[in-house]
């Protein structure tokens, strides 16, 4: 992925790691569209950084079905999309007052990925080159255990990241995943703490990472001890302290 001349297509990308990564990509040079449910909020970004907007809802078929067409029409040049979208909601396993959170979670972290990239790959795959950024996290590797359904989504995403990926290994498509340690955002609700790293220091890693060139994964040092945590043999004890450092 050419950082400096791509049109980027980021649904999620109205605040936290999505907005972020749309502006730096944008400064790099990229073309960003993005995408959101709140059209205000959408119309705001526009005027104040230049994108290109739509409407979309990752849970809603027909809308991820419609902001398609608008996007590859207005932006036939599209070789870039990032799975942004996603929730992370603590549920109680005790009660299956969860399954609410469970459902929504499952709607729009690993249905709402499968969906865009469904919708986004014909025209992917008619370009000379192409790139799909998945997002996972790294709680993909090492859950923790207050957001249960998050983190298997984002396993999923991994394990879902890998067939497509061997799917398309004859095709213009590349398939790289993201996969974020804790960043200081809004992810989880105004003002939640769980410790995680400068937003700004997250992104300008990302972006170095990018622009050297790093494939499949693109992983900050933040996030290798919870990748790697199985291979190196203390996955339960980090899961353990995952669940005892939250803030």
């Amino acid at each position: 992925m050419d950082i400096t001349n791509a049109t980027v297509f980021i649904p999620g990308a109205t605040s936290g790691i999505g907005l972020g990564l749309a502006l730096r990509l944008q400064e790099a040079g990229s073309t960003v569209v993005i995408g959101g449910r709140r059209r205000a909020l959408l119309d705001s970004l526009a005027a104040e950084h230049g994108f290109g907007t739509v409407e979309l809802d990752v849970t809603d078929p027909a809308s991820i079905t419609a902001a398609a067409a608008t996007v590859t029409a207005s932006y036939p040049s599209l070789d870039t999309i990032v799975t942004m979208s996603g929730i992370m909601r603590a549920e109680d396993l005790r009660s299956a007052a969860h399954q609410d959170d469970a459902v929504a979670t499952i709607e729009t972290n690993l249905l709402g990925t499968i969906r865009l990239i469904d919708a986004f790959l014909p025209h992917l795959l008619a370009q000379p080159a192409s790139t799909i950024i998945t997002v996972s996290s790294g709680l993909a590797f090492t859950p923790l255990a207050a957001t249960p359904t998050y983190s298997a989504t984002k396993a999923a995403v991994h394990s879902y990241t890998l067939s497509l990926r061997q799917q398309l290994i004859d095709s213009p498509v590349s398939v790289l995943e993201l996969a974020p340690p804790a960043v200081a955002t809004d992810l989880m609700g105004e003002g939640v703490d769980f410790g995680g790293m400068p937003l700004d220091a997250f992104l300008t890693e990302v972006v170095s990472l990018l622009s050297a060139g790093a494939s499949p994964e693109i992983l900050v040092e933040n996030v290798l001890p919870l990748r790697w945590a199985e291979r190196d043999g203390n996955q339960q004890q980090l899961i353990t302290a995952l669940a005892s450092n939250r803030h």
